[in-house]
């Protein structure tokens, strides 16, 4: 009787990667000096009795990341994607880049929204392709997938998370295109609500496509983090960088199987 496979997520480090599943995580880096070092824990899990569609996406999205300052606790030598100062500067420029999209009046509407989050996927995009960060996600793409289906795997995984960018994208224009007709003094509070929402939304439309991948809509929404994914987000991992996927995954399996 073949055993059942553990639900598996990731995340891609500059040096390193991060596997965690329903109730532990591993992660695994490579230091400069060539050690691989690894650790492990239990997660603090509070997404999984969320039922409300409006909360569970943003409680699934903050229990992963309320993981990232116990790694760097328990691993000081990981890095974080967001840590490099160009990221921090490209996150600043976009901000300030989308503020005169969302003030222009030569700007249709509809098109001033899906501008500005485009625009916001920059510091996304630039921390993606910096050092080694792609082909470490896609060493966490082979690892995990290759466990998952029993056979060697490809970079591309059908669950990574670029597949959120066509709905979030689509779903952000759409909800601050609503917020905008609100009253000015409640514009504020509207645009927040509109981003929450949006982000509920998103995460509800990326759980149907993993259920249903073959339907033409999950294919069209799909499509550009499929292209995002392929062509920037992962490169070929060498094998040093499967090794540190494979420990981070093992590390965090044994505590999942010794649940």
């Amino acid at each position: 009787m073949a055993t059942e496979k553990v639900r598996l997520g990731g995340m891609a480090l500059p040096n390193g990667v991060l596997v965690h599943g329903p109730t532990a995580w591993g992660v695994a880096v490579r230091l400069p000096s060539g050690e691989l070092k690894v650790a492990s824990d239990r997660k603090s899990t509070f997404a999984a009795g969320v039922r409300n569609p409006l909360l569970r996406g943003p409680a699934r999205l903050a229990e992963a990341f309320a993981l990232l300052p116990r790694i760097k606790r328990a691993l000081p030598e990981a890095r974080l994607p967001f840590e490099r100062p160009g990221v921090v500067a490209a996150m600043g420029a976009s901000a300030l880049v989308v503020r005169a999209i969302r003030g222009s009046d030569e700007i249709a509407p509809a098109a001033r929204e899906l501008a500005s989050g485009l625009v916001s996927l920059a510091p996304a995009l630039l921390a993606l392709r910096g050092g080694e960060l792609a082909a470490y996600h896609g060493a966490e793409h082979v690892s995990i997938g290759s466990y998952e289906h029993g056979e060697p795997r490809a970079k591309e995984h059908e669950r990574c998370g670029t597949h959120l960018v066509g709905p979030l994208v689509a779903t952000t224009a759409a909800a601050n295109l609503l917020a905008a007709r609100a009253p000015v003094h409640l514009r504020g509070v509207a645009r927040i609500a509109a981003q929450l929402g949006a982000v509920a939304a998103s995460v509800e439309l990326f759980g149907w496509m993993t259920r249903n991948p073959n339907t033409r809509l999950a294919r069209m929404l799909a499509r550009p983090g499929h292209e995002l994914q392929s062509r920037i987000a992962t490169a070929e991992p060498s094998p040093q960088q499967l090794e540190v996927a494979e420990a981070a995954l093992r590390a965090c399996l044994e505590l999942e199987e010794a649940a």
